[in-house]
């Protein structure tokens, strides 16, 4: 395989600190890498540096002259004033021309005849159809429909869409994409992956989604501390060889950290004796130092936040129903919220997942219908656009807004400070101004912010974007404990999966699907042909009789039959009452939560043991 484009003894940073130092780094044809790394690590940057958005202020970029790079940024840039024609279709490339006069003329509801068949006889003189019609797929799974709208009329998920889709269409050497999944819905996501998948396209691209990560990548390159570590493998092998460098770390950490205490010991001796050290033992308890306090202070966003008591009433929503503009979103939906909740909303772009969420949380009237809401109620809405920062605010006084002082699940009362530190905002970053954090920090001191409330009500919509995949992994872990009501709206469908156990499924024209499972259930329900029912004519009785087996039950069978279904009737009466007793806990007893939790799925597991083993029994 050719090496495509290579960064050589590569270095960046900002406002007087290194991302990283003397990387080296080179993509092959054909090969489709994923950068991952946790938030600041320098990601986007280095995906900019690689696209050549910049020059790097070390080292240098290689690559041949003919070789065409498209990048997709994190927030897309537009000529001022350009429709979306304008930007989808080159001057340069003929046959994108003759389709963008075809499409706009199609537009119009009276096209001129004598200039659509100008347009056929040219189209086909120049073989264009096939690629017309790929033009069209693309831009109509983006959901780009009015080729004359103007591009500053986009939201910012269009805007992103449309970028998305010119690299597409362009389908250049390279593709270097910058979290390339945000504002897709699952069904487009999918499409992607095995559009990305299909021949021997060249990828890098920075991505917080799991599931499309392992699907579409066959390289990971990690970047942590400033330097490279190369996996090549999809991202379950990358965790595998991950855990073994860290454990690996962990004993360098140690040695370190005991040599390093020797050497302070030395450092430490009599002023006057300082003069005669060796310098260069001095520089290398220094090198040391450094390198040691560097790996110490790797560590882990921690999420222990307090949850308010939780009363026996939450929210029922009655027949509510909402439109707009003579669309029809939600209609006639009735739904009562109870304790252990964990609901994943899914739906394509545009069909009202938003909007109900609003509804929700009272931030938007129904048009019929009503929302009660019980008095102990605390919502927590991390929403999708974000909370809007003072860019020249400290991080720390962003937080000191709301409260100094922070309750934290154990009962302990934490400093505004220490809650942030916990978070992985680290002193110089706490005193700095908002405008020096990465996208994916202000989302997390956004999540933290929200989780601030102690809600018993948490929704989350869209948290995935912009956050890396240690981050996600520690939220995931502080939402499988938490004990109140979750509301999940994301295109991540690993988080949809692992962390709901129910669905509505927004399915257009105001209706609302339940479906009692995760999105990968859903999925495989949807593909299973439907089978159709087939009535049999009725039989006599007398062939009914000789077509039956005529094995009988032995004594031992018999009595085993009868002890099963005793078995399910004991098992049924005490999932009964544990659920029962569940709903009496107090909600910040989380201990008596989990007990009673597990011993509900101990039970179920039995009765699923003894249904089994009755039918088998009975079928003989």
């Amino acid at each position: 395989m050719s090496t495509l484009i290579a960064a050589e003894g590569l270095g960046h940073g900002y406002h007087d600190e290194w991302l990283f130092k003397n990387l080296t780094l080179g993509i092959n044809s054909g090969q489709r890498v994923a950068l991952v790394g946790i938030n600041g690590a320098g990601k986007s940057t280095l995906l900019k540096l690689l696209a050549e958005r910049f020059p790097p202020l070390e080292g240098k970029i290689v690559k041949n002259k003919s070789v065409k790079i498209g990048f997709l940024d994190q927030e897309p840039q537009f000529t001022e004033g350009f429709s979306i024609s304008d930007h989808i279709f080159s001057l340069e490339n003929k046959q994108q021309q003759l389709i963008k006069e075809y499409e706009e003329l199609i537009e119009n509801p009276n096209p001129d005849e004598k200039t659509l068949n100008r347009l056929y006889e040219e189209l086909s003189e120049h073989n264009a159809w096939e690629y017309e019609h790929e033009i069209k797929t693309i831009l109509n799974r983006m959901g780009i429909t009015h080729l004359q709208q103007k591009i500053s009329t986009l939201s910012g998920g269009q805007k992103k869409r449309l970028a998305l889709a010119k690299l597409l269409i362009e389908d250049p050497e390279i593709l270097v994409l910058d979290e390339p999944t945000n504002h897709l819905d699952i069904d487009t996501i999918e499409w992607l992956e095995k559009l990305l998948t299909t021949g021997q396209k060249t990828i890098l691209l920075v991505t917080h989604d799991r599931y499309f990560l392992d699907n579409v990548c066959n390289t990971i390159v990690e970047l942590d501390g400033g330097k490279i570590f190369n996996y090549n493998g999809n991202y379950a092998y990358f965790l595998e060889k991950k855990a073994e460098r860290e454990a690996s770390d962990a004993t360098v950490l140690h040695k370190n950290q005991q040599l390093l205490k020797k050497e302070l010991e030395w450092m430490r001796r009599m002023p006057q004796a300082r003069a005669t050290k060796s310098n260069a033992r001095i520089n290398a308890f220094y090198d040391l130092e450094e390198k040691t306090k560097k790996k110490s202070d790797n560590q882990s966003v921690t999420l222990k936040m307090k949850m308010s008591r939780q009363g026996g009433k939450i929210i029922e929503l009655e027949n509510i129903a909402k439109a707009f503009d003579g669309r029809q979103i939600i209609n006639d939906f009735s739904y009562t919220f109870k304790k252990g909740d964990r609901i994943g909303l899914a739906g394509k772009n545009g069909t009202g997942k938003s909007t109900l969420l609003n509804i929700i949380t009272n931030q938007l009237q129904p048009d019929a219908g009503k929302v009660d809401i019980g008095e102990t109620t605390v919502f927590g809405y991390y929403k999708q656009g974000g909370l809007t920062f003072d860019p020249k605010e400290r991080v720390i006084d962003i937080v000191k807004s709301d409260a100094e002082y922070i309750k934290m699940a154990d009962g302990s009362v934490i400093t505004a400070s220490a809650l942030l530190t916990l978070f992985l905002f680290p002193p110089k970053k706490q005193h700095g101004m908002v405008e020096k954090l990465s996208g994916g920090e202000k989302k997390r001191l956004n999540l933290m912010k929200v989780l601030m409330q102690n809600p018993n009500f948490l929704i989350l919509d869209e948290p995935t974007n912009d956050l890396d995949i240690d981050t996600l992994n520690v939220l995931e872990e502080f939402l499988e404990n938490f004990p109140g009501i979750l509301m999940l709206v994301s295109h991540d469908r690993y988080l949809l999966d692992k962390m709901s156990d129910q669905l509505f499924i927004m399915e257009g024209e105001g209706v609302v699907k339940i479906y009692n499972g995760n999105y990968s259930e859903y999925r495989l329900s949807l593909e299973q042909p439907k089978k159709t029912e087939i009535k049999k004519p009725v039989e006599p009785v007398l062939d009914i009789v000789n077509t039956k087996s005529t094995k009988k039950l032995s004594y031992k069978e018999q009595k085993e039959l009868e002890e099963s279904e005793q078995s399910i009737e004991q098992a049924e009466a005490k999932i009964a009452e544990l659920t029962a007793k569940l709903l009496t806990i107090d909600a910040a007893d989380y201990k008596k939560i989990q007990e009673v939790s597990e011993e509900i799925e101990k039970q179920k597991a039995l009765l699923d043991e003894y249904t089994l083993r009755w039918l088998e029994l009975s079928e003989n």
